[in-house]
């Protein structure tokens, strides 16, 4: 049966599936168990929401390749992998959230049986979604195992975006437009900050030029007046005040492909602080994106933002960007490099990032953000969102 939500080719699963491999080897790993889901997706094309109970894709190199999980969730293996039926593999529902026994205790079984129990295996041990039990579960039903932390192993074989992770990522920049002008058609003074998100809300999954709006990995972050200086604030029912700021952090998602781009919005007159951090952070961001070139390093990019603030008298002692692409709830960020000055990673062709100059103050704060992709010609944004403060 043909998959029906395959959304990358065969082709490009196999490429995927041989450069982690590659990977693999030079890492001295024979076997790979990978809880991430981004990760399972970006292997096999696993999607569903089932990354709550024990689930996971097992990759060797001798070839072998198998989703395992929850029963129930092996028809969505079945209708989004190209993997064959014999390679997607369960365990009982009396595995699920039991303090007597463990899914990867039943992995075990299913490892001894193929005869790769004795194998060198790595886990994605610093992982949202990998527990200490399940590392212990694993310890001790295979004692002839040698284990290694490969943490972020198949994150960095991700870095550079195929032609179709782009036109997706591009997609979900059509989408953030499109809950932009939703919200600077629907925002003003008095309206409750839920009933803003609704609106927000709706606009993400609703889309933009034919392309629907997945969910996206992190829910709606707005903080309005004093809430604006702390940078991961969510909402209550409490108005929108007049002559006051609040910034917006939303990405607009495609096919688990994100696109953040983060503004901050004025309801009234804004006040000078707002106008002259506007300027400056617009500079930073023109500075910055001449950067965004094969062969920068990360910390050139994070060294040229924080010259340009210096000038102006201000500083920022936290990173200014991360990876982006495909991901799952908690985070849209891809775990591997970092725009700050002691990252020397160096930028290759389409490699994407979220740049990120936003700055927060003792009782408010200002964001105004950008998705970016690495080409030859510098950094390409991937959404057309007015780059201003925004008023109503």
């Amino acid at each position: 049966m043909k998959p029906i939500k395959r959304r990358f080719e065969a082709s490009e699963y196999l490429s995927r599936q041989a450069k982690t491999r590659t990977a693999m080897e030079a890492a001295n790993v024979e076997l790979l168990i990978i809880y991430d889901p981004a990760n399972m997706y970006w292997l096999t094309g696993y999607d569903g929401w089932s990354f709550y109970v024990h689930q996971c894709v097992v990759i060797g190199s001798d070839g072998t390749l198998f989703w395992y999980g929850r029963g129930i969730d092996a028809k969505g293996a079945e209708l989004t992998t190209d993997l064959k039926l014999d390679n997607i593999l369960t365990y009982p529902d009396d595995y699920v959230m039991t303090p007597e026994r463990h899914p990867m205790e039943f992995l075990a079984t299913i490892l001894q049986k193929k005869g790769l129990d004795k194998c060198a295996i790595g886990l994605e041990k610093d992982n949202y979604y990998f527990s200490a039990r399940a590392a212990e579960s694993l310890y001790a039903t295979l004692p002839n195992a040698q284990f290694s932390d490969q943490t972020g192993l198949v994150n960095w074989q991700r870095a550079v975006k195929s032609p179709t992770e782009i036109i997706y990522m591009k997609r979900a920049g059509k989408v953030i437009e499109g809950v932009y002008e939703r919200i600077m058609q629907v925002a003003h003074a008095g309206m409750r900050k839920n009933d803003l998100v609704a609106e927000i809300l709706h606009a993400s999954a609703q889309g933009k030029g034919g392309h629907y709006g997945d969910y996206p990995s992190i829910v709606p972050l707005i903080g309005a007046g004093d809430e604006a200086a702390a940078c991961h604030m969510t909402w209550d029912d409490q108005p929108l005040s007049l002559d006051d700021g609040m910034f917006l952090e939303l990405a607009g998602a495609h096919n688990r492909y994100h696109c953040p781009c983060s503004r901050t919005l004025f309801l009234g007159t804004p006040t000078q602080k707002y106008l002259d951090i506007e300027k400056i952070i617009n500079e930073c961001i023109f500075n910055a994106l001449q950067l965004f070139k094969p062969g920068i390093a990360c910390s050139e990019i994070a060294q040229n933002f924080t010259a340009t603030l210096k000038r102006h008298g201000y500083e920022k002692n936290n990173r200014v960007g991360y990876p982006i692409g495909l991901s799952y709830p908690p985070d849209w960020g891809e775990r591997t490099m970092s725009l700050r000055a002691n990252d020397h990673t160096l930028l290759e062709e389409n490699m994407t990032f979220h740049f990120m100059p936003a700055i927060w103050f003792d009782d408010w704060g200002f964001e105004m953000t950008e998705s970016v992709r690495v080409t030859p010609n510098g950094g390409e944004c991937l959404s057309n969102v007015p780059r201003q403060l925004l008023v109503k």
